[in-house]
């Protein structure tokens, strides 16, 4: 078993469910923002929107890595964004490994909200792809991990999304 911390530690573990995905072959920009765009959402609103973007028909809004991107229809004041398929799948394959989590620990499903969602850089893959004259130029490949955590709501009419 791989001994790994999460980068936050919550209090009130009997209402909480945590899950991760670890050096998965995803780019941890887009990651970053997929992770960004359903902090804070309902769990069936995440997954319906991780769905959308799976499909092209929802764009993930990009915030930080911006340059040269396009405006995409259905974002709010003509921001860029992209639709991240591979990472989006990634992350809702995380967020139904915490579904499960919480499933099993006997938590409402329709109350838990995500309360923290992160993607960071891992471990690197180096290779080297051969050049003229003996040389090598390298080709790095990061890998990403995945943090999600979800909490069980008080109220279904606290904060709505």
């Amino acid at each position: 078993m791989p001994k790994f911390g999460y980068s936050t530690m919550e209090l009130d573990l009997e209402k909480t469910v945590k899950a991760s995905g670890r050096e998965l072959r995803i780019s941890p920009k887009h990651a970053r923002e997929v992770c960004a765009a359903i902090k804070g959402m309902r769990l069936e609103a995440a997954k319906r929107y991780l769905r959308r973007v799976i499909a092209k028909e929802q764009p993930i809004p990009f915030r930080r890595f911006v340059k040269k991107l396009g405006h995409r229809h259905g974002l709010q004041k003509a921001m860029v964004g992209k639709y991240p398929v591979k990472a989006a799948t990634r992350v809702l394959e995380v967020l139904e490994s915490a579904e499960g989590n919480a499933e099993f620990r006997g938590l409402d499903i329709e109350r838990l909200r995500i309360i923290h969602s992160s993607a960071y850089p891992g471990m690197k893959l180096k290779r080297a792809i051969p050049r003229a004259f003996g040389r090598s130029t390298p080709k790095n490949k990061t890998l990403t991990h995945i943090e999600i955590m979800l909490r069980e709501m008080e109220e279904i009419g606290e904060g709505a999304v």
